[in-house]
């Protein structure tokens, strides 16, 4: 064989060219449950207006921007070691602030913060889910939690809202839940309020009739849009000293205006939370998530300085969307869910060619709109205001 012959030596051959593309041998591999499925996420458009995920419009105050900032000057120096496994300060923070909003008293011991309050309701759901286990929820309601309940292994079940038989109304009784909960005997039970996407407090005697109907199941109460709850909501952060099945999960994207800096958390019992560290991943907090949202925390009163203004935009929301004919779902949320409208998708795309971004949540006749700021709120109710005669189907609009 000559020096420039490269060919393959005798008995061996060339590998084979592959039979199937590479998309579909990742699908071929991927788990089967997975196949076929579309990822979480809203569209992320370039648009003026953006109010499709429920956003603090407002930005971080400067006096917390430069707290931050002086305060992570020693994390950045000391990143060669790893975290503080158990974020001990800023479970001290988180409990003083709850004290604070709520008024009920809770101990470290009895909370849990992980990178968004996604990552601390798949805790949950890693430590008392699974496969051979049952998630249930009623529907419409957050999308995570049916993703996060199938993804590890757990059949999902879509409760039912009195929607089934009255198209615009998403109430869920005491009744109906408690019936449910007894029907599929669920692992997990998640309950939302205020809800999304129809932004609806719970009635507060469903929590109690759930945990008494599904005695064997982890009652998870999702208050991530507690803050802008209308006066007199009850939390159900009150329940969980009588009642160690219970889990009340928050967030800081919401009202702090702290989306991008990805801290959730629950309350639940400290027995409860230690079974949690099971499932988590080692240092799952980083310094500077952990000092970043101690000292939003410690500033809660300026970060929070914003929520009754933003309350006021959703109030201004519903009664013009009222006004134009259309069918706003009265709201204890930084969103309005409205319906009312001949087609959702068609109007869905008016808006977004008049520069303003909302969410289609799939809910026919129904599109959802975070409360902005004054400005964008503007923009958007001007924007109906043109587009309800040609989308709204009701005939008695007042404008």
């Amino acid at each position: 064989m000559s020096g420039g012959d490269t060919s393959a030596s005798a008995g061996s051959a060339a590998p084979a060219a592959p039979a199937t593309s590479a998309s579909e041998e990742v699908q071929r591999l991927l788990r089967p449950d997975l196949r076929g499925r579309t990822p979480y996420g809203a569209p992320q458009l370039d648009v003026p207006v953006r109010l499709n995920t429920n956003e603090n419009s407002y930005p971080v105050p400067q006096v917390v921007v430069d707290a931050v900032l002086a305060a992570l000057a020693d994390d950045v120096a000391s990143l060669n070691r790893y975290p503080d496994r158990e974020f001990t300060d800023l479970r001290k923070a988180l409990t003083a602030y709850l004290e604070k909003q709520s008024g009920v008293s809770v101990t470290p011991e009895q909370v849990w913060a992980g990178n968004g309050s996604n990552e601390v309701l798949s805790h949950v759901v890693q430590a008392f889910g699974g496969p051979g286990r049952t998630a249930l929820g009623f529907t419409p309601s957050y999308s995570m939690h049916p993703i996060i309940s199938e993804t590890h292994g757990m059949t999902w079940v879509d409760g039912l809202r009195s929607a089934a038989t009255e198209p615009d109304a998403f109430d869920l009784t005491p009744e109906s839940a408690a019936a449910q909960a007894r029907e599929h005997d669920p692992s997990v039970v998640f309950l939302c309020s205020p809800n999304n996407p129809t932004g609806t407090a719970l009635p507060f005697e469903v929590i109690g009739a759930v945990l008494e109907a599904a005695p064997d199941a982890i009652v998870v109460v999702d208050e991530a849009y507690a803050e802008f709850a209308r006066p007199g909501t009850r939390s159900a952060l009150t329940l969980v000293a009588e009642h160690p099945r219970l889990v009340v999960t928050r967030t800081m994207s919401k009202a702090f205006a702290f989306a991008g800096g990805r801290l959730g958390y629950l309350v639940a019992a400290p027995e409860l939370v230690d079974a949690l560290r099971l499932v988590r991943l080692p240092y799952h907090l980083s310094s500077p998530t952990q000092t970043i949202a101690r000292v939003a925390l410690e500033h809660a009163e300026v970060m929070l300085g914003t929520v009754e203004v933003i309350k006021h935009q959703r109030d201004r929301i519903v009664e013009r969307l009222a006004v134009l004919g259309a069918c706003p779902v009265a709201s204890d949320s930084n969103f309005v869910l409205f319906g009312g409208l001949r087609d959702e998708k068609a109007t869905w795309q008016a808006l977004l060619d008049e520069g303003v971004l909302v969410r289609d949540m799939g809910i026919a006749h129904h599109l959802r709109v975070t409360a902005g700021d004054p400005d964008e709120t503007t923009a958007f109710l001007e924007a109906m205001t043109r587009l309800a005669p040609t989308h709204v189907e009701r005939e008695d609009r007042q404008a």
